[in-house]
């Protein structure tokens, strides 16, 4: 039974410390932290995924050689405000410069210092102002909410979870804490996501209980339609729990899944409700699909159009939208067969309006969440995605970013 732990964070899991500081590389916030610091007090295993963009910053470059040369870590550096991408070799240089100061401050190696970045595209990371911090960040139990919070950009408020679960007499916990409000898209979005935990598990099965979590949350959520270039999601496992060790036959291989897939799924939810402008979350649930691929495909295209987005915002019960974002997602559907809900309103059956009063639609889409799901009536499949309405406020802060 996974038991959710009152302002968990990633430093709820055993022997992992974390802290921030405030370098200077992000100068017009109000959350002034921008270096931050997570670290096992032991080697871990560790298992991540990555932006699939084709343009990818050069901390995520060498974080990836690193993932492929050796499922090891000890610690990952992270700084917001700038993105260190499309700065040339410089950037490549720079990264691996960030995992080394780390690894000389905590005397430990610098292959097993991992590196992430996020903040604005084309400005070089001010290494003067990280090399005089990094030795000056203090790591302690208590650090994980700085941490959370030294990642933010745009967010308005940091993110972090932790649960746990029993196994062998002991308890499991895993802590995470993520980022991301802008340049969200399927594939993983604009995010940065870093989770610990202290049970043991061997490398396969952690690398593929994360695609497995991923797949089902930050593969599944939309705020504007934009993928980053940056978007990495780190998982760290240490063993400081003490239990034997986890693989994909092992009695609490389920349980250890349902666990990480339940925190990544409610840090998807918190980045899209934290969306840049948001009023509301959106949840849009497809059932009948002839596999899990077509709903997920069509979930997805529903969450992600900008036009069901602004009905969301506006309160417009205008379910030809989402007919239309169905049928533009290209998978099987017959149109006679399709039936619509909005927050429970049973407004289209077979393809056709079920004569609803308007107004009492609109009011029931006056909350903080509005929920659709969307029968195609075709197989068994079904499938989750989460969004945001798109607001005035969202054109008007991405409008003058830089500026």
């Amino acid at each position: 039974m996974i038991e959710l732990i009152k302002n968990g964070t990633i430093t709820s899991a055993k022997d992992f410390v974390a802290g921030a500081i405030s370098a200077g590389i992000k100068t017009s916030s109000e959350n002034n932290l921008d270096l931050g610091i997570v670290k096992s007090k032991n080697l871990s295993n560790i298992a991540a995924t990555f932006t699939s963009n084709k343009v990818v910053s050069p901390s995520v470059t060498v974080s990836k050689e690193k993932i492929s040369s050796s499922n090891s870590s000890q610690a990952i550096i992270v700084n917001s405000g700038c993105a260190n991408c499309c700065v040339g070799n410089q950037g490549y240089l720079d990264a691996q410069e960030m995992c080394d100061l780390v690894a000389s401050h905590h005397s430990i190696s610098s292959e097993n210092v991992f590196v992430a970045s996020t903040g604005m595209i084309g400005v070089e990371l001010p290494m003067a102002l990280i090399r005089n911090n990094v030795g000056n960040i203090k790591l302690t139990e208590d650090g994980g909410h700085d941490f959370a919070k030294s990642i933010m950009t745009t967010d308005t408020k940091h993110k972090e979870i932790a649960v746990s679960f029993d196994a062998d007499g002991s308890k499991i916990t895993i802590g995470a804490v993520a980022k991301g409000v802008g340049m969200i898209h399927p594939n993983m979005a604009t995010m940065l996501c870093f989770i610990a935990t202290d049970a043991n598990v061997e490398s396969g099965f952690l690398h593929a209980a994360l695609k497995s979590a991923v797949d089902t949350s930050f593969n599944m959520i939309d705020v504007d339609g934009d993928q980053s270039t940056n978007d990495s999601v780190f998982v760290m496992a240490n063993g400081a729990s003490g239990i034997s060790e986890i693989d994909k036959d092992s009695s609490y291989a389920t349980d250890f899944q349902d666990a990480l897939s339940y925190v990544c799924t409610q840090l998807a939810k918190q980045l899209v409700k934290d969306g840049e402008g948001a009023q509301r979350l959106l949840q849009v649930t497809v059932e009948g699909a002839d596999s899990l691929k077509d709903a997920r495909k069509a979930a997805r295209s529903v969450v992600g159009s900008l036009l069901v987005k602004s009905m969301v915002h506006g309160g417009d019960p205008n379910w030809g939208r989402i007919m239309m974002a169905l049928g533009k997602s290209e998978i099987k559907v017959i149109e006679s067969q399709i039936d619509i809900f909005l927050n429970d309103i049973h407004i289209v059956h077979g393809g056709v309006s079920i004569p609803f009063l308007k107004e009492a639609v609109v009011s029931a889409m006056r909350v903080e969440e509005v929920n659709f799901k969307i029968n195609i009536n075709q197989g068994n499949f079904s499938a989750l995605a989460w969004g945001c309405d798109l607001t005035e406020e969202y054109v008007v802060f991405n409008s003058a970013y830089s500026t």
